[in-house]
């Protein structure tokens, strides 16, 4: 049975802390072989000093930015999907002003699957036990209202249970099911933080055949290759797209 549950007490995070002590602090012996923590990234990236000023946010998205996936102008100003540096489709780069303090805004950890990797290295040395950890973000996702939470980094888990080559409960053959057990557990995890709570880490119980001794691919492993992604542009860009490279098709063929 899969129980998710907040940890308490870990308060305020700032630049240069000790994440795994924090954590450790929090569980306080709750957790066990077998646990898989859900990190939100925001504390992640306050330790990590990835804090700057508000005012630079547009600089910020701009140099977090890989490709331009769709941008809406609106009342408020410009939405940007875009493609970062960790190869994430987000709003505004995964650049964010909510829980910080006034005037500033973070950034995304460096590398979520590094700092997911260190966390989890220092919580067996500190408590001891064998567990998975998830660093999450919230996203929100096309034909659909409303946001979620996913898996930005991860270690020592099946961050994809590959049911391909199985069979289902009638005996018919499996053949695209992979289910997201990452993603799937940062949703969970999600419930139970709450925005505005004060409770950034969560723990997932009953999940145990996916942690692995080792950190495994990371959340990483997660991102669709350009090759399999049908939807590389929002349709107003690929209908810009389409239209000008009809444009020069019509060109080149009367010259």
């Amino acid at each position: 049975m899969l129980t998710v549950f907040s940890l308490d007490g870990i308060g305020e995070v700032a630049p240069g802390d000790d994440l795994a002590a924090l954590i450790a602090a929090a569980a306080d012996g709750a957790l066990a072989d077998g646990d898989i923590l859900l990190v939100t990234s925001k504390i992640v990236s306050k330790a990590e000093g990835r804090q700057l000023n508000a005012v630079d946010r547009e600089e910020a998205i701009t140099a977090e930015t890989v490709r331009v996936v769709a941008s809406r102008e609106h009342p408020g100003g410009v939405t940007r999907i875009v493609e970062n540096r960790l190869g994430l489709v987000m709003a505004a780069a995964g650049v964010d002003a909510s829980n910080t303090p006034d005037g500033t805004i973070l950034l995304l950890p460096v590398d979520p699957d590094a700092s997911a990797r260190a966390l989890r290295a220092e919580l067996r040395t500190r408590l001891g036990v064998r567990v998975g950890v998830i660093i999450t973000d919230t996203v929100g996702r096309p034909w659909r209202e409303g946001q979620t939470d996913i898996a930005i980094g991860a270690a020592g888990i099946r961050v994809v249970d590959d049911l391909r080559g199985t069979t289902d409960a009638s005996g018919r053959l499996l053949t695209v099911t992979a289910a997201a057990t990452a993603d799937e557990l940062a949703a969970a995890g999600d419930l139970v933080k709450g925005k505005a709570s004060g409770r950034p880490v969560a723990v997932a119980r009953g999940m145990a055949q996916i942690v692995t001794d080792e950190d495994g691919p990371g959340a990483r492993a997660l991102v669709r290759d350009a090759e399999r992604d049908m939807f590389r542009l929002g349709s107003d860009e690929a209908y810009a797209a389409g239209f000008a490279a009809g444009l020069a098709a019509a060109s080149a063929s009367s010259s």
